[in-house]
């Protein structure tokens, strides 16, 4: 069985998903599997136009990114400039494909999925093509009729993908694929001594490498304000500008016992020593949380799709959501004395257990190829 992966960088989600795909594949099963940027595929050129242009907008003009997802979320206008793009470039990708060869096809990338979608239309790629959609909400640039699946994250899409004309056999709300190592459960005491931290002080975990340093210092620094007792781990990604101001402010503010984290391949671990993450709601954190079973405080969303993903999260009270010109360090204090309600959320997150996606999507993967085979032929 040969399994390909096709995703691209436009935020780290959409990797993230297809990384853990193929290493769940090849550490449990004997498939062959591989894993192609599809913009890079076609080109430098179109990757470093389409990356650094959803990089400026979602961190320079978030209310312009807004406006054009929910502009092209409209029928007319998705039906009509989708195709156009990807008739320029699927055929650019179409050699990383036939190379291969593939039996199958997941795309984690609304890009990724269209451009096969045009290839399989025109009858140069016959491979079943599952779709992973990475946030919890769905868009219609990933909408296709030659997608033979959608894998979802939860059951609360299945009606927004039905308006935009999928059938229901297509739709599997088995989860955002998320590595295993955050459905391992840690024993979170042990893992705060080991991190020097007191295991009976409420840990706030901040996952701040994509804030601007303005605003999450002053957030930072209206916290230790405030008289509610707590810890803080920091986790600043490869933003050296931030880690340098949480450098000066830990220092000047002693009095708050904080975990100051450059950059780490071990997330999961504080997830799982933390009692409140405080992040952007983007679809892959949130997923990793919700294995972690840790509430969130997220703000700052990028309007469309991490407004999507605080909306499901505060339907299922699974986070509390911080709205501009709302005081932040005020109710994350507040959240971490209502103990009762923290349980409660956490208990939410522990209840929407995806563990099984991708042992899902391998039993999918299985059916649709089974079923696109001719009699005599095997995977």
């Amino acid at each position: 069985m040969k399994v390909l992966l096709l995703t691209a960088a436009t935020g780290a989600g959409h990797i993230k998903a297809a990384n853990a795909v193929e290493e769940y594949i090849r550490e449990n099963t004997g498939w062959d599997v591989r894993t192609v940027d599809c913009l890079k595929a076609v080109g430098r050129l179109l990757d470093k136009t389409v990356c650094d242009s959803y990089l400026f907008m979602a961190k320079k003009a978030p209310m312009l990114f807004g406006r054009l997802y929910k502009r092209t979320n409209r029928q007319n206008v998705i039906s009509s400039l989708v195709p156009k793009l990807s008739g320029l470039f699927s055929n650019m990708l179409y050699p990383s494909i036939e190379g291969y060869g593939p039996d199958v096809i997941i795309t984690t990338h609304p890009f990724a999925t269209e451009m096969v979608a045009d290839l399989k239309q025109d009858g140069l790629v016959k491979a079943p093509l599952i779709c992973v959609i990475t946030d919890y909400g769905a868009h219609r640039a990933y909408i296709a009729q030659e997608v033979d699946s959608y894998v979802v994250a939860s059951d609360d899409m299945i009606p927004e993908l039905q308006e935009f004309g999928v059938p229901l056999e297509k739709i599997c709300p088995f989860g955002i694929p998320v590595h295993g190592v955050f459905f391992d459960p840690q024993d979170q005491k042990m893992l705060l001594r080991q991190l020097n931290l007191d295991p009976d002080l409420p840990t706030l975990l901040f996952m701040a490498g994509s804030f601007g340093v303005s605003g999450i210092i002053k957030l930072y620094r209206d916290l230790a304000a405030t008289p509610v007792k707590m810890q803080i781990i920091v986790i600043t990604g490869r933003n050296q500008k931030l880690f340098e101001a949480f450098e000066k402010e830990i220092a000047a503010t002693p009095a708050i016992p904080t975990r100051l984290i450059y950059f780490t391949d071990e997330v999961e671990k504080y997830m799982h020593a933390a009692d409140l993450l405080v992040t952007k709601p983007g679809g892959l954190t949130v997923s990793e949380a919700l294995a972690c079973n840790l509430p969130m405080a997220v703000f700052d969303a990028i309007p469309g799709p991490e407004d999507d993903n605080a909306r499901f999260l505060k339907t299922h009270d699974m986070c509390v959501h911080l709205e501009k010109g709302s005081d932040f360090a005020q109710e994350i204090s507040q959240l971490l004395q209502e103990k009762k309600r923290l349980r409660a959320m956490r208990e939410n997150c522990a209840g929407f257990d995806k563990s099984q996606s991708i042992p899902n999507i391998l039993i999918l993967i299985q059916k649709l190829v089974s079923a696109a085979q001719k009699p005599g032929e095997r995977a």
